[in-house]
């Protein structure tokens, strides 16, 4: 399944609108789908957005800090796991059980360390204080074909300087969801981030 390097964080979503909103992501052309564990009851989400929509998208957790917890998430049905930080146990524990690893990185150190563990891409988080430039210097000691995504303060109005620097995609968290919002809501956001994607993707 090809996907665009746009993961949708759902922070705060409830199993009720799970399925709903994840169609509308679908829809619009967003097809990495993660639920953070600090969510509602967050593995019936998973789970329920697992059984309904794996041929259309990949859906995975987030906030995920311990081995349990990955063990939790692969018996939900999520093929992804995205942690705050680069826990050697965790990411190991996920290739272990052939999902794909996106831990948080900061520093250069965190970034080789999580390499080393065997990660399949790299969440530079947050964006926003690393900023492009940043990111940029980082990026050039890094293995070239790895995947790096800037999460926290990337939106449709930046992508453009974070292809600049050598990000591949994008973590989108309160752009596209918040609490309370409908699924038409998602859908237009999400359409708006595919817009600005596809159009400022390095060729």
């Amino acid at each position: 399944m090809e996907h665009r390097h746009l993961i949708a964080i759902l922070r705060g979503i409830t199993p009720p609108e799970t399925v709903d909103v994840c169609q509308a992501l679908i829809s619009a052309g967003i097809t990495m789908i993660e639920v953070p564990l600090n969510s509602p009851d967050a593995l019936t989400s998973i789970a329920l957005a697992s059984n309904s929509l794996s041929e259309q998208a990949a859906i995975g957790a987030g906030t995920v800090l311990t081995k349990k917890q990955v063990w939790a998430v692969s018996d939900a049905g999520g093929t992804f796991i995205v942690s705050p930080d680069t826990n050697k146990q965790v990411i190991e524990e996920t290739v272990r059980l052939q999902l794909l690893s996106y831990p948080g990185v900061f520093t250069p150190s965190d970034a080789f360390r999580a390499i080393k563990a065997g990660a399949s891409g790299l969440k530079f988080f947050p964006a926003e204080v690393l900023g492009p430039k940043g990111i940029k210097a980082i990026k050039a000691v890094l293995p070239p074909e790895l995947p790096i995504y800037a999460v926290g303060g990337a939106n449709p109005d930046n992508f453009t300087e974070y292809f600049a620097a050598g990000c591949t995609g994008f973590g989108l968290g309160t752009y596209v969801y918040k609490p309370g919002m409908t699924a038409a809501d998602v859908a237009e956001r999400a359409a708006t981030a595919v817009a600005a994607y596809d159009a400022g993707k390095p060729q």
